[in-house]
C-alpha cells in the first residue's frame, strides 16, 4: 500500500465504509483521497482513488484501467491488485481474478483484505475449505476483523461445521463496533439463534442434520 500515512489512513477508512457504511460515505472518502493525491502530485494514488470511484459507481472496465495505471506507478500496491480482481469478478472473469488476488498477496503478503476477498470468492464458488484457509490468514493479520468472521462462519456452515460457524458468528458480534451495523447485527443474531436451536434439537444424536 501507499507509504504516505495519511493516504493510507484514508484507504483504511474507505475500506471500512465500503464494508460497514454507505455508498455515499465511501464515494465521499474516495473523492477526498483523490483530491489530496492530486494536490500532492502522487500519480499512483491519483489512479488508485480514481479506480475506487469508478468501482463504487459500477464502472468496472474503467476502474480496471485506473487500477492498472496505479500498479504501473506502484507495482507493490496490493490494494490495487485486490480491487482489480474484484472488478473482474463483477465482470464474470473469475479465473483471472484469482491471478490478481495471488499477485497482490505476493507483493503485499501482510495485507489482510486481499486474503479475505480471495476467501470470499472461493466460498462463493463452492471451494469452502480453501476459503477457510484464506480467512484464517486474514484473521492472523487482523484478529478482530468482524467481516472475516462473518464469511468464515458461512464457509464453516457450508461444510456442515455448525458449532464452528456458531463460534465464528458470535465473534462477529463481539468485534463489530458498538452503535453501528445494526442490520448486520440483527442478521447475525438471527443466524446464531437458528443454529443454536438446531444444535439443541439434535443434541445427543451424534450428528447435526440441517434441513
Amino acid at each position: 500500500m501507499s507509504k504516505h500515512s495519511d493516504l493510507m489512513d484514508l484507504r483504511i477508512k474507505l475500506d471500512e465504509a465500503i464494508t460497514y457504511g454507505t455508498h455515499r460515505e465511501a464515494v465521499k472518502l474516495a473523492k477526498q483521497g483523490l483530491k489530496e493525491a492530486e494536490e500532492r502530485g502522487l500519480e499512483g494514488e491519483i489512479e488508485y482513488f480514481k479506480g475506487q470511484i469508478e468501482l463504487l459507481n459500477k464502472n468496472f472496465t474503467t476502474a480496471i484501467e485506473h487500477f492498472d495505471a496505479a500498479i504501473k506507478h506502484n507495482p507493490n500496491d496490493g490494494a490495487a491488485y485486490n480491487d482489480r480482481a474484484l472488478c473482474m469478478v463483477e465482470l464474470g472473469i473469475i479465473d483471472k481474478a484469482f491471478y490478481y488476488f495471488n499477485k497482490g498477496i505476493a507483493v503485499e503478503p501482510d495485507y489482510a483484505t486481499i486474503y479475505h476477498n480471495k476467501g470470499w470468492l472461493l466460498n462463493n464458488i463452492g471451494r469452502h475449505t480453501e476459503a477457510i484457509e484464506c480467512f484464517k490468514k486474514a484473521l492472523g493479520l487482523e484478529p478482530n476483523r468482524a467481516v472475516t468472521y462473518d464469511n468464515l462462519a458461512d464457509a464453516l456452515f457450508n461444510l456442515s461445521d455448525y458449532r464452528g460457524a456458531l463460534d465464528a458468528y458470535k465473534k462477529v458480534l463481539r468485534f463489530l463496533k458498538p452503535g453501528c451495523c445494526q442490520d448486520i447485527k440483527r442478521q447475525v443474531t438471527a443466524r446464531i439463534k437458528s443454529i443454536e436451536t438446531k444444535i439443541s434439537k439434535n443434541k445427543g444424536s451424534g450428528r447435526i442434520l440441517w434441513t
